[in-house]
């Protein structure tokens, strides 16, 4: 989908939102092990970004990543297994919240290093375009990684061979705990400028007006104008990792907590829907994830057994260690 479709935005804001509502309920009650990093507030850059993609196109996305993997178009049931670590999962259960990946809707993964994901998916591009593939891609990465050596390279690469990446910086203000006025010199948009990139600055928190900068990006990249950098203000409205639920960190005041939280991707979108429509929508979605989490908790965990399979893409299985 390229051009503008309220309902379509509006149900996967939606479906991410309460994907991770129910994943943190999960966190809860100890099915899923670990705690996750919530996407709540940032619903309206995944949506958007991913409305103005191709089937074909490529994501990557970063430790927060699970509305990237939905909004491409993958499977939650299979995804919330992953969460639970079980083999029912997108990948056996062995990618986990951080790593989850779905090849076949061109989603190469998510990725806990910070700025990794950038240079993951300028390679990946590169490459399939060298095959001849007519796609582009886009990466997610948030304010705590445009400082990062890595993310730097990819964009200077992308830059020079001209590779059709849109890059996507999901600024909710907060590396962690570090407020990003106190970690990024100059602007984040206007890194772009020492690259030769076009950059733009949208408001996060509204999906169609994500989707209409990142349609516009695209249509460019395809057109051979190489890359783009799109910085998405939002905000952060749920813990940086679900572990604050316990340990109770105080940075950010809440009166900021309140205002961020007083524009909400999801109303945003559903404002644009019949409210009639808007209440069909939300109890599909509700099905759906009853549904989901009823699949992910009867599929079984790996066998221990199995543990250093897949460790080589020749298939090669390593043996365990001497006695």
């Amino acid at each position: 989908m390229t051009g503008s479709d309220p309902l379509r935005l509006y149900r996967t804001v939606r479906l991410i939102r309460r994907f991770e509502e129910r994943a943190i309920e999960l966190v809860r009650a100890g099915e899923i092990v670990g705690g996750i990093h919530p996407y709540l507030g940032q619903e309206g850059i995944a949506a958007g970004v991913c409305a103005a993609l191709d089937r074909e196109d490529l994501v990557t996305g970063t430790h927060r990543g699970h509305g990237h993997v939905l909004a491409k178009g993958a499977d939650p049931a299979r995804m919330l297994a992953e969460l639970c670590g079980r083999v029912t999962g997108l990948n056996r259960g062995r990618g986990g919240s951080m790593h989850a990946a779905d090849f076949g809707v061109g989603v190469l993964g998510a990725n806990a290093i910070v700025g990794a994901a950038g240079a993951i998916l300028t390679g990946a591009v590169w490459e399939r375009r060298r095959r001849g593939a007519d796609i582009v891609g886009a990466t997610f990465f948030g304010d705590g990684a445009v400082n990062e050596g890595m993310l730097l390279e990819a964009f200077n690469l992308a830059a020079l061979w001209r590779i059709p990446v849109l890059f996507v910086c999901e600024n909710n203000g907060y590396a962690t705990t570090m407020p990003v006025d106190g970690a990024v010199a100059g602007t984040i948009a206007g890194r772009a400028a020492a690259f030769g990139m076009p950059a733009a600055v949208v408001d996060g928190q509204d999906p169609e007006a994500v989707r209409e900068v990142t349609a516009a990006a695209v249509a460019r990249m395809r057109a051979g104008g190489g890359p783009e950098l799109v910085e998405a203000r939002t905000y952060r409205f749920d813990a940086h990792h679900t572990f604050e639920h316990q340990v109770r960190l105080d940075y950010r005041p809440p009166e900021e907590v309140a205002e961020g939280r007083s524009r909400d991707p999801v109303d945003i979108a559903g404002a644009r829907l019949d409210p009639a429509v808007r209440a069909e929508v939300d109890a599909a979605v509700e099905a759906e994830l009853d549904a989901a989490v009823d699949y992910a908790l009867a599929g079984p965990h790996p066998d221990p057994a199995t543990a250093l399979d897949h460790l080589y893409a020749s298939g090669l299985t390593a043996r365990t260690g001497g006695g």
